[in-house]
């Protein structure tokens, strides 16, 4: 029988990385520049493995092989077969991220038979006067970017948001952005690894080599649009489900648990993503249960329609993903 299933995290080393994700987030690392934690991934050398229960150590491409239907949910194997449609992450930035976009679903098949990259960020924690870059701060043409760029003005068009934690962003495909030195965050994108990067702050690694630019693939990517507000707002109820974000490609709530929160999947044929972004508790499914704390990840899978999520603490808060 499935049951909420947990998964040993994929580090990644970055130049811009730091230490947040080993002290703040309890993965496990020894290094000082961990950017990403990749918490669920079925992505070519990157599959996740299970880390408890009894298909603790299995792959869950293997999984999904196994299961189909019942652990993605029907509608959604029917469209995306053995691949899981989401990549979850958590991000640490020490330093700035490259200014970047990805291309749409039409443009990543094209050049890169792949799936485009729509992301949402929430932030877990930032240091005072953390930013990030979304958007341009007004309507920009094609040869006004360039000019910024050849430049290396660019960010003189670019919009940035200065962050605190719970803050949550949308980023369309096309939508240039940046995270900010200094900003732990949540990561729910498409399953896709394709990075139009156009401009990194004429640093060099340690060899002094410059990290490679794809100011060509961006040309044809980029959304020169503005857009007035980029922050989402959503509620914060206790021990309801607050919607920040509805998309086609996923959707996320901000539960915060206060004593015991029950929920009921029997209307949802999909698989469910909860996300420790603070506290720690207990999700009761099937008389089995399964502890989480923060910066965990658990999948639920489609056929576990009912559950309950306890905590003994009043700062326990999750986000809850699904198709």
């Amino acid at each position: 029988m499935l049951y909420p299933l947990k998964f040993h995290p994929i580090l990644k080393e970055k130049i811009w990385g730091g230490n947040k994700l080993k002290t703040i987030l309890n993965k496990p690392s020894t290094q000082d520049n961990i950017g990403e934690s990749w918490e669920i991934s079925t992505l070519e050398n990157n599959t996740s493995i299970i880390s408890n229960g009894f298909f603790e150590g299995a792959s869950l491409t293997n999984l999904i092989r196994k299961f189909k239907g019942e652990l993605l949910g029907q509608k959604v194997y029917d469209k995306f077969g053995d691949q899981f449609p989401l990549l979850i992450k958590f991000i640490d930035a020490k330093e700035d991220l490259s200014v970047q976009l990805h291309p749409n679903d039409l443009l990543a098949k094209e050049r890169h038979n792949s799936f485009g990259k729509t992301e949402m960020w929430h932030v877990v924690q930032a240091d005072q006067n953390a930013e990030l870059i979304i958007g341009f701060k007004k309507d920009t043409t094609k040869q006004e970017y360039e000019s910024f760029l050849k430049n290396s003005k660019i960010t003189e068009l670019l919009n940035f948001e200065n962050i605190s934690k719970g803050d949550s962003y949308l980023i369309d495909a096309g939508r240039i952005h940046a995270i900010g030195g200094g900003s732990l965050i949540a990561e729910i994108q498409q399953t896709s690894d394709v990075t139009y990067r156009v401009y990194d702050w004429d640093r060099a690694d340690i060899q002094g080599n410059k990290r490679e630019l794809h100011t060509d693939f961006a040309l044809d990517a980029l959304d020169f649009k503005a857009k007035n507000n980029f922050r989402l707002d959503y509620n914060k109820k206790e021990n309801s489900l607050n919607e920040i974000v509805q998309t086609k490609y996923f959707t996320t709530n901000f539960i915060h648990v206060k004593g015991n929160f029950q929920r009921d999947y029997q209307q949802m044929d999909s698989f469910k993503i909860l996300m420790c972004v603070a506290g720690r508790g207990n999700i009761i499914s099937n008389g089995l249960s399964t502890p989480f704390s923060l910066g965990e990840t658990v999948l639920i899978p489609s056929v576990v329609n009912k559950l309950s999520i306890e905590s003994d603490i009043k700062e326990t808060k999750l986000l809850e993903v699904y198709i």
